[in-house]
């Protein structure tokens, strides 16, 4: 038996038993194998089965006696990765896949289930009609709308709802295929490197490259394509995903200005802000736990980036007064944007997390607007879709500061036709369903001059 299966099922447990999460699991487990072609099938095999875990469970649900959902999690991961493979893979046999799976659950300290999911997968292997609701033709029944996209769809229920009644049902229905698809990877020139060099060396390497639809120096490459890139090659580029990339641009550093990055790890928004200050002036970029901090270290000096690193716990009174041009709060959040990258996070993520989470976030901006000078600029932005994190968390803190107003959020020049991305009240927002990108907000608020 090869390792890679029963690996993903290993990182499936972990993720689901809230040990971890899929990148850091995946990251991992990768050590323990040497083929880069069976480290991205990991990948593939832990990833697509978090992406298509409701269908995975409606189908295999119906190929079973016993529910899904009271198996133990071990045997439910060994499942998933066998029925994600029959039906959405077709390059092992079938025999292959239920052998694979039989033994994994043995390894998995389950040997007695291995008739059970040996039935189960060869069960599901045989023509059978579908368990999935089927897409229906009036968007307007609502009943069978929520069934299409949190069943067949594989999202969870509450969170399409919101979608659904925020945007419509063809709206809900393409962000949920966006998310299902493996994710492009968007990438920029390192320090040195312009975009057209970058393309040069990427099309040289045999690797499909194509400008990007927003930000004017990002390139697009197909999703996969890092592991086959040279180290020359890999070193010529930061991987950052293109909303968050406009994100940054929309604090419109400038060189010689004084800059801060709360919550900044692992760094490549202040990436962005060093390139856009040309290295000049005072660039703070901060995180508090270790881990975080070691990262945005590493981060800043591959990409050859001036920024004093500091350690600050962002949700507390800054050791700052108001000095900063411009503040990024790059708050913590609930990711929910980003599922197309963190499928893990649909399963979890809860409603009742929200309001945890924008208690958080509320601090975080109170206390980085205290580091802001008068007349100078703090934007506040997520990668969630969600409007408690986003205009609410805005409009209170608004309504608390009378010495900050909303102004509308200008990514600049480095942004092609930067105001599409710009709704009527001036937030910046990445729509997957219209943009082909992570949901990211921002928000940016000008701080009265004294006396205005």
């Amino acid at each position: 038996m090869t390792p890679t299966r029963l690996a993903a099922s290993r990182v499936l447990v972990a993720v689901e038993l809230g040990r971890t999460t899929l990148a850091a699991e995946v990251e991992r487990a990768r050590t323990d194998i040497a083929d880069s072609r069976d480290r991205g099938l990991l990948l593939e095999l832990a990833a697509g089965a978090l992406r298509w875990q409701a269908a995975l469970d409606a189908d295999l649900g119906a190929q079973s006696q016993r529910p899904i959902a009271e198996l133990d999690a071990a045997v439910r991961a060994t499942l998933r990765i066998g029925a994600y493979q029959l039906l959405h893979l077709d390059r092992v046999p079938v025999h292959a896949v239920v052998h694979e799976a039989v033994e994994t659950v043995r390894q998995l300290g389950h040997p007695q289930a291995s008739g059970f999911v040996n039935a189960v997968l060869r069960s599901l292997a045989r023509p059978h009609a579908s368990a999935l609701p089927a897409r229906p033709a009036n968007g307007s029944d609502r009943v069978s709308a929520l069934a299409y996209l949190s069943v067949t769809l594989s999202h969870p229920s509450w969170l399409v709802e919101r979608w659904l009644t925020r945007h419509g049902f063809e709206a809900a229905e393409t962000w949920c295929r966006f998310n299902n698809e493996p994710a492009e990877i968007s990438v920029r020139p390192a320090a040195g490197v312009t975009a057209d060099e970058l393309a040069a060396r990427l099309q040289a390497g045999g690797v499909t490259a194509e400008r990007a639809g927003f930000v004017r120096d990002a390139i697009r490459l197909p999703p996969g394509s890092l592991g086959r890139l040279t180290p020359e090659t890999r070193a010529a580029l930061v991987v950052q995903e293109e909303g968050s990339q406009v994100v940054a641009h929309v604090v419109g550093a400038r060189p010689g200005e004084r800059v801060l990055d709360l919550c900044a790890a692992p760094g490549g928004k202040t990436l962005v802000l060093a390139h856009d200050m040309s290295n000049t002036g005072v660039l703070v970029a901060s995180d508090l736990r270790p881990g975080r901090l070691a990262l945005l270290r590493t981060t800043l000096v591959r990409g050859r980036a001036h920024a004093v690193v500091a350690a600050i716990d962002a949700t507390s009174r800054l050791p700052f007064g108001p000095v900063f041009d411009r503040v990024l709060v790059d708050a913590p959040c609930s990711g929910l944007g980003t599922l197309r990258r963190d499928p893990d996070l649909k399963w979890s993520r809860r409603p009742e997390h929200l309001a945890g989470l924008a208690a958080v976030e509320r601090r975080v901006l109170a206390c980085a607007a205290d580091a802001v000078r008068p007349g100078g600029l703090l934007v506040y932005a997520t990668c969630s879709s969600e409007p408690e994190e986003n205009e609410s968390v805005v409009d209170g803190f608004l309504a608390a500061r009378p010495d900050f107003g909303l102004v509308r959020a200008d990514p600049g020049q480095a942004v092609i036709d930067p105001g599409r991305l710009v709704d009527a009240r001036g937030f910046l927002r990445t729509l997957p369903f219209r943009d082909r990108l992570d949901a990211f907000f921002a928000a940016a608020l000008r701080r009265r001059a004294a006396g205005l």
